[in-house]
């Protein structure tokens, strides 16, 4: 909206803050209202004179003064008023007092009722001046009181949400409720009043459920519960806030179709029924999957076997339109068409049936009873009465509610059991995850210990070639050159059949290499291991098929495929004059167990447990530290940050050791 100061201007010129209008809205205003002061000011002073010396003279009654059509007068004893030249106003009701304006000022009160109408002419000008101006904004104007009446509605709107303690819920583009713990906004405001408590319902349409049968007993909730969720969802659809819980979910729907309570019309020849059936034909022409229907006791008004028949067909037509429906009942058959037709779903109002009172909980999932007889039986029928009653309605009334109770309890009980074999299902998935893939790290970790038993047994085997080479050659010195080569012959067949079975088992175990080592692309000046070692080194280039690496403090040429991404290794500073030896043979655990430790000693222990794997290329670790309080977790997760070797940790499964465990991937 377009801001006009000059707007503000004119009106600050000519009124104060609180809407009056200013003695410097023109110059002839100015002169009129000084001129009125000062008769103002003479008048006090002429009247405070006469009041003084008519008190002494003791004609004036106890009020002494006051005023009367506009002008001021003194309160004269009817006996004295003769003694007083002036005008008589009035007299009080007993005739005692008479309001007498003296002579004196009758002089000076004209001269102000000239300048109060010169005053009133002077206004008249300026405003007429003021609306003449106005008359060139009215556009302006226009747009002001439009936003000026949306600030109010909207005030008006978080003002009353205030008093119920309304709530957003979650608002969707589509045709959709999903109410939790909701409230009739004006019955939670009576209630409050009263200091009563207001029970919420809830209401969640699940599995593509559309329409919803509400049944129960006369005076058990069921016409509130319907009105709450139709002025709801109004409310929502009007920008109201609403007194559900935040995540409570609400559509929007194109129609709201309502029938609660009579509209019969002698005007218009309509009976009760005739005229239900009239709003329910209208609804149905024009319903559509953005509609929602709010009907309170569907169908009654007529002949209940077919009153009944006819609101099953209507409802059978409002399903078939896809349309949404809050409907209350009591006849059975539309709770029988509930619970056999897939996207309408039955509910209840609860009855205390010890208590014979209603709870005004609202059941989803099941129908319920009217519970005629026991509400009639509290209400003071004769037993001899409603023994006739139950005689002449039967035993099948009865039996078709309790059969849909219990058929709808064994439901519910089922869709129960599918839930939790789906749970059991999505739990033994993942269980079955777990097993192929620890199968998987198994046999990798089975293939590669029998590798590095071949390489170990191979590099024995070079020592003892060079051995014997040293004694082939004393041999050939002695002259026994037949039995030097069938000895070198024998060493080279055992270790071509070593060289073999190691081959065999380097194409194994890089079949076996987590796919998580296989995804990363290698480039110069990577850190690098050979698929088959567990030696870390530094790629320093490669060119086609062959790749140079710094390991160890020398320089190796290798075939490229044969080389897999890695982490830096640490490293370890030694100090001139300080000799570390490592014992290649020493038993290396990949277990630990702090349980029982302090902070201090466990972390102690743990740095040291940590260096020793990363030296001897232990790639696994398990830490066992428990649960309790959690403090000696969070120092070891701590303490693993530091290392920059560590690639992944994490918790194992609950069945084995859950967060009591920790898992570290180096």
């Amino acid at each position: 909206v377009q801001r006009d100061e000059t707007i503000v201007q004119h009106f600050n010129k000519i009124f104060t803050p609180d809407g009056q209008i200013r003695s410097d809205a023109s110059e002839n205003l100015v002169l009129i209202r000084k001129k009125l002061s000062t008769k103002q000011a003479v008048l006090d002073k002429q009247f405070r004179f006469l009041l003084n010396n008519y008190k002494s003279k003791e004609y004036l009654a106890d009020s002494a003064e006051s005023i009367r059509n506009g002008r001021k007068v003194l309160c004269v004893l009817s006996e004295h008023k003769r003694k007083i030249r002036g005008i008589i106003h009035d007299e009080s009701a007993t005739g005692r007092t008479a309001y007498v304006e003296p002579e004196e000022m009758i002089d000076i009160n004209n001269d102000i009722f000239d300048l109060e109408q010169e005053e009133r002419r002077e206004i008249y000008k300026i405003l007429m001046s003021l609306c003449s101006y106005l008359s060139t904004k009215i556009g302006l104007l226009k747009q002001y009181l439009e936003l000026v009446i949306d600030f109010d509605v909207i005030q008006s709107k978080a003002r009353f949400a205030l008093k119920y303690k309304g709530n957003k819920p979650k608002l969707l583009n589509k045709p959709h409720f999903n109410i939790k713990t909701g409230y009739h906004p004006l019955l939670l405001l009576k209630n409050n009043e009263l200091q009563k408590q207001t029970i919420p319902f809830t209401l969640t349409l699940e599995n593509n459920n559309r329409i919803i049968i509400i049944s129960g007993p006369n005076a058990g909730g069921k016409s509130i519960t319907l009105k709450a969720v139709g002025l709801l969802q109004v409310m929502v659809q009007s920008g109201m806030l609403v007194p559900v819980e935040k995540d409570s979910e609400f559509g929007v729907f194109t129609n709201i179709f309502t029938d609660i309570g009579d509209q019969q019309s002698i005007e218009d020849d309509l009976s009760t029924y005739s005229s239900r059936l009239r709003y329910i034909k209208d609804f149905l022409e024009i319903a559509n999957d953005e509609s929602l229907a709010i009907i309170d006791e569907f169908g009654s008004g007529t002949d209940p076997q077919i009153g009944g028949a006819i609101a099953e067909a209507a409802l059978r037509e409002i399903h078939k339109k896809h349309a949404f429906g809050v409907i209350t009942t009591h006849y059975s058959n539309l709770k029988i068409f509930a619970f056999k037709t897939k996207g309408i779903i039955n509910a209840s109002m609860h009855f205390d049936k010890e208590q014979l009172k209603p709870s005004f909980e609202l059941m989803v999932g099941r129908p319920g009873s009217s519970y005629a007889f026991e509400i009639a039986q509290k209400t003071g029928f004769s037993k001899e009465l409603l023994d006739y009653a139950r005689h002449k309605t039967g035993k099948n009334e009865k039996a078709v509610d309790e059969i849909l109770a219990d058929l709808q309890n064994e439901l519910k009980m089922l869709q129960d059991k599918v839930n939790e074999i789906k749970d059991r299902e999505v739990f033994l998935d993942k269980l079955i995850k777990n097993y192929n893939d620890l199968q998987k790290d198994l046999e990798y970790r089975k293939k590669k210990f029998k590798l590095e038993q071949k390489e170990n047994n191979l590099q024995k085997l070079a020592q003892e070639t060079k051995n014997i080479e040293k004694v082939l050659r004393e041999i050939r010195e002695q002259k026994n050159v037949k039995h030097a080569e069938a000895l070198a012959a024998e060493l080279k067949s055992s270790k071509k059949e070593l060289e073999q079975d190691i081959l065999i088992l380097e194409q194994d175990v890089v079949k076996e290499i987590p796919d998580s080592d296989k995804r990363k692309k290698i480039e110069s000046g990577d850190f690098v291991r050979v698929k088959t070692g567990g030696a870390i080194g530094k790629l320093l280039s490669f060119e086609k098929e062959k790749a140079i690496v710094e390991m160890g403090g020398m320089t190796l040429t290798v075939k490229l495929k044969d080389l897999i991404s890695a982490n830096e290794p640490i490293e370890i500073n030694r100090q001139p004059g300080i000799k570390t030896q490592f014992r290649s043979d020493q038993e290396v655990e990949s277990k630990i167990d702090l349980r029982g430790m302090r902070k201090e000693e466990a972390l102690k222990t743990l740095e040291g447990f940590l260096d020793n794997a990363l030296i001897h290329n232990v790639h696994m670790l398990k830490i066992l530290h428990g649960k309790g309080d959690g403090i000696l977790k969070k120092a070891v997760w701590s303490k693993l940050k530091e290392y920059k070797d560590v690639s992944k940790v994490y918790h194992p499964d609950d069945e084995f050791g859950g967060s009591g465990v920790t898992l570290v991937t180096l």
